[in-house]
């Protein structure tokens, strides 16, 4: 029988897939390396797995020890799911920037969490990387693996998400996309590539509020580059040991706004539920158009799943209030009358009987009708001015509907707030007439305001 002894055995040899409709502006093949299947649905879970094993082997990492790191949510699941199957604890550090998904996901495992403040310098105690020094410094038998300068990281990557590419590739492989963050994806993958063939252009993806680019263009860190943003997974605040610009060709800086809204075309366009650094590739690519040409073949790393940004870039209201998408627009008396816009308008003479009306209101299921004189409005009944007349007197449901109609719905604009509809509706006036484009009268009913807001 065919099965692995742990699921640390199931990490890497992930798939490649085309993809088609949200590229399609692109003159060539691009193939997306689907690192969500890994058992912590991230990228993270292969150096994880080598920094610990590198640790184990010189010593630094001893049984029963505890594991302190400061993550952004993916390293520290694929050191959680590792230290479970080994045996260690683990104590992360991570920022109040990171979505809630990422933390619970970690505590999932057993890990304790910290949440640090973001806009803070790297060297600030409060800050996550400090934090998580200080805290290796006190506990006994702990280890950090500091993924951020720890070689084992970019190894990890030489070791086995080159490899799987080129294989997967079968060596056809002309540029390489990658967010850039702790730089060991990128810089490991982009040696065992270029040692196979140094043509191959290694593309990585930066954001505003990071340093990457200008560094690499320049040579210069500037401190003026760097502000708090949003996007998570890419960027830095600091020169990591694990970005080797030497072999990165090139950075693109993608925005918040575009790396969100990518992000939640993904699952839109392609069937694939990938994380916040995946959209910022997809719009760095775009952005890179002119460098591709027919024939070539890109290979983007999507880094993490889509189930770890729920709270975020796939909450519209969150989208709403940073401005990333549109928000909603106040509802119109046109918007109300969408449901029942192609039906024809229900109205009474008021020459025909209270009886006539009724019955009306009984075949259609409604509670109030406008009377008409010939072409014009003059009137308007309800069912409840119904039920009291006949009260008074049963003989009165022969009564012309004229000589018992209140006052005629008032009209609105076809442009009117729902706001301003509401407040001509009450218990006297139970609906309001319009007039849309085409001249076509609508009724606009208490039933129709409330419908409509509860599907806002």
């Amino acid at each position: 029988m065919p099965y692995y002894q742990n699921i640390l055995e199931t990490i890497g040899n992930t798939p490649m897939v085309k993809l088609n409709k949200i590229i399609s502006s692109l003159p060539c093949t691009v193939l997306a390396k689907i690192e969500t299947t890994n058992p912590g649905n991230s990228i993270k879970d292969r150096m994880a797995l080598k920094m610990i094993e590198d640790a184990e082997k010189s010593g630094a990492l001893k049984p029963g020890g505890t594991i302190i790191e400061g993550t952004s949510g993916n390293t520290g699941m694929g050191l959680a799911i590792a230290a479970v199957v080994k045996g260690y604890k683990c104590i992360f550090t991570t920022t109040d920037k990171q979505s809630k998904e990422k933390v619970d996901a970690l505590k999932a495992f057993g890990a304790e969490v910290i949440v640090c403040p973001t806009d803070v310098e790297p060297e600030d105690p409060r800050s996550y990387y400090s934090v998580s020094s200080r805290l290796a410094s006190e506990i006994p038998n702990s280890w950090k693996p500091n993924q951020y300068d720890n070689l084992s990281n970019s190894l990890a990557h030489y070791q086995s998400t080159g490899p799987e590419i080129w294989e997967q590739t079968e060596g056809k492989i002309t540029h390489l996309v990658v967010g850039v963050g702790t730089g060991g994806t990128i810089s490991g993958t982009a040696k065992y590539l270029k040692e196979k063939n140094p043509s191959i252009k290694i593309l990585g993806i930066d954001t505003y509020g990071s340093v990457f680019k200008k560094y690499k263009e320049t040579g210069e860190f500037d401190n003026n580059e760097i502000y708090p943003y949003i996007t998570e997974g890419i960027g830095e605040d600091f020169l990591p040991q694990n970005v080797d610009f030497s072999l990165i060709d090139h950075f693109e800086k993608v925005t918040d706004k575009e790396a969100a809204i990518y992000t939640r075309l993904l699952p839109r366009t392609e069937g694939i539920f990938a994380g916040n650094s995946a959209g910022a590739a997809i719009g760095g690519m775009l952005q890179m158009k002119s460098m591709f040409k027919p024939g070539d073949l890109v290979v983007v790393i999507f880094h993490d799943h889509g189930t770890r940004y729920l709270g975020k870039m796939f909450n519209e209201d969150w989208m709403r209030d940073r401005g990333f998408i549109e928000k909603h627009k106040p509802a119109l008396a046109m918007d109300v009358i969408k449901k029942h816009e192609n039906l024809k308008l229900l109205t009474i003479a008021g020459e025909q009987k209270v009886s006539d009306a009724y019955a009306l209101m009984k075949k259609y299921n409604i509670s109030q009708l406008p009377v008409k004189v010939g072409n014009e409005f003059t009137g308007s009944i309800n069912d409840s001015d119904i039920l009291e007349i006949i009260m008074q007197n049963h003989q009165n449901k022969e009564v012309q509907i004229k000589e018992i109609m209140k006052p005629p719905f008032p009209f609105v604009h076809h442009s009117t707030p729902i706001s301003d509809l509401s407040l001509l509706i009450d218990k006297n006036n139970q609906a309001v007439l319009m007039n849309d484009m085409s001249g076509n009268t609508h009724i606009i009913t208490k039933f129709d305001i409330i419908d409509s807001i509860s599907h806002d």
